[in-house]
């Protein structure tokens, strides 16, 4: 009897244990949750508050405060504006599409480029002076370590010169350059994790070095190449620096509107979180439809 006893004392340990472990992760992970939602919430209701309210700190809706349109108004979105002509609106969707070509176009692009140069960095042997494969991976990633205003000035005159300024096609070229390295060094851990033995028995199948690729790799390496789209989207989309600098109305994006909410009584905070809303939205939508691949493409490589 005593053996059973000591038995039995020792598996409510062993639950006792495992139930608390198992709150305290969950209590971490409910704590963090809240960190990380509760900007994404202020902004939300920043954009139904009126001044007094954003003065006061009021969150919770009809508790501390009573929700208006008035953030919405002030793009011209609302229910009382959405029927009417609104120069704001207009002005407002014009910036929402200037975002969206030249987010997904250069995240397009740099996924692209980006997958064939970590293709050939994880296949094959380079030797560029004293440079070899991983050092010219490394300069790649180098290149982000460099600040933006360090390189404000020479492309702001390269552009000049070549008639690029306000214009799409210039922030395309430029947004993916500058996500360029980060997709390479996702894609090279991607393809690093990919059997070489596969291409080897599809070359001995009959097809050839591009064959292989496309019928072989990349399916296999497509949710890595999902995540590295959508990364390169996110930084793509939320870009301020380049786009203020290089844009004045044409190709001028959402995030130099979003900053642009000042007047002389101050920050228009209700119109700057309609504006951020809005902004949040788009890239929301894509995570939750595109969350598999991100799991995958995080997972993918960990296993050979």
């Amino acid at each position: 009897m005593t053996a059973i006893f000591k038995e039995h004392e020792s598996d409510r340990r062993v639950t006792s244990k495992w139930w608390a472990s198992r709150i305290a992760i969950y209590t971490a992970l409910f704590i963090w949750m809240i960190v990380c939602l509760f900007p994404i919430l202020w902004t939300i209701t920043t954009s139904f508050k009126l001044a007094p309210d954003v003065m006061k700190g009021n969150l919770i809706p009809w508790w501390d405060f009573t929700p208006r349109w008035k953030g919405w108004e002030s793009i011209g979105i609302s229910p009382r504006l959405i029927g009417e002509v609104s120069t704001v609106r207009e002005e407002f969707l014009k910036r929402f599409w200037n975002s969206t070509i030249i987010s997904i176009s250069a995240a397009l692009l740099a996924v692209l480029l980006g997958s064939l140069a970590a293709y050939g960095l994880s296949r094959f042997s380079y030797r560029f002076g004293f440079m070899k494969n991983s050092d010219i991976s490394f300069f790649f990633l180098s290149q982000m370590i460099l600040p933006p205003v360090v390189l404000a000035l020479p492309f702001l005159i390269l552009y000049k010169s070549l008639g690029l300024l306000d214009s799409r096609i210039g922030l395309i070229l430029l947004y993916t350059l500058m996500v360029l390295p980060i997709v390479i060094w996702i894609m090279r851990d991607q393809f690093h994790g990919i059997p070489i033995e596969l291409e080897e028995a599809a070359l001995v199948d009959g097809l050839g070095i591009w064959g292989a690729f496309m019928q072989i790799v990349l399916p296999i390496a497509l949710p890595g190449m999902v995540a590295a789209f959508i990364l390169s989207l996110v930084l793509c989309w939320n870009e301020y620096f380049f786009a203020a600098l290089l844009t004045s109305s044409n190709a001028s994006t959402l995030p130099v509107m979003v900053a642009s909410q000042t007047g002389s009584q101050g920050i228009n905070w209700w119109s700057m979180a309609a504006l951020s809303s809005a902004a949040i939205l788009p890239l929301v939508i894509v995570a939750i439809f595109l969350e598999k691949y991100i799991i995958k493409g995080m997972a993918a490589g960990a296993v050979k």
